[in-house]
C-alpha cells in the first residue's frame, strides 16, 4: 500500500485502484496511464509541481487532464503569486515523497497548495496517481478536493 490508497481507506474514501505494468521507454506517464487501462485522456490527471515566485522550495500542486499542459501564468493566478515555474524535480521528489511519475496529489509528506483543473468537476470520477508508477487511483473529484484540500481552477490553456 501506498501512502495514497492508505490515505483513501482511513478517511473511507469510495475508489478504485488499477495497476499496470510500466514502460520504461514511456515517453508520457500519464497518457501511458490512459492508454493502457483504456481510459479517455480527459480522465486521467497527473500531478504536477509548480514553485512560486522564483524560490525553489516554495511549492503547490497542478492536478491536470494527461492530455493538457500546464499553464504557468494560470497556475501563478490560482495560487495568487506573482509567477510560477516548474519544480525542481529532486526537490519534488525530497518535498513530496514520491518519485517523478509516481507523485500522488495525496499522501504527500508535505500539505501544499493544491489546484485541480476545472474539468475535473463535470466527471464522476477521474484517475491520479496512487504513489507508483503503474499505479493508479479512481475517485470522485469532489474526494480529491476534500482529501487535498484543493481548489478547482482554470490551470491549462
Amino acid at each position: 500500500m501506498t501512502p495514497a490508497i492508505n490515505l483513501a481507506k482511513k478517511k473511507k474514501i469510495s475508489h478504485t485502484i488499477h495497476q499496470y505494468e510500466h514502460d520504461p521507454r514511456a515517453d508520457s506517464y500519464g497518457l501511458e496511464a490512459a492508454e493502457v487501462l483504456g481510459q479517455d485522456p480527459a480522465k486521467v490527471f497527473k500531478t504536477l509541481l509548480f514553485s512560486l515566485n522564483g524560490e525553489p522550495k516554495n511549492l503547490a500542486v497542478a492536478i491536470i487532464p494527461v492530455d493538457q499542459k500546464l499553464n504557468l501564468k494560470q497556475a501563478a493566478k490560482a495560487a495568487k503569486a506573482k509567477k510560477a515555474e516548474m519544480a525542481n524535480p529532486d526537490i519534488a521528489q525530497k518535498t513530496t515523497g514520491y518519485v517523478v511519475g509516481g507523485i500522488s496529489p495525496l499522501g504527500q509528506k508535505k500539505a501544499l497548495p493544491t489546484f485541480i483543473h476545472r474539468s475535473a468537476e463535470d466527471k464522476q470520477t477521474i484517475c491520479v496517481s496512487a504513489g507508483k508508477r503503474g499505479l493508479e487511483i479512481e475517485l470522485a473529484p469532489q474526494d480529491l478536493a476534500m482529501l487535498t484540500r484543493g481548489q478547482f481552477a482554470e490551470l491549462c490553456l
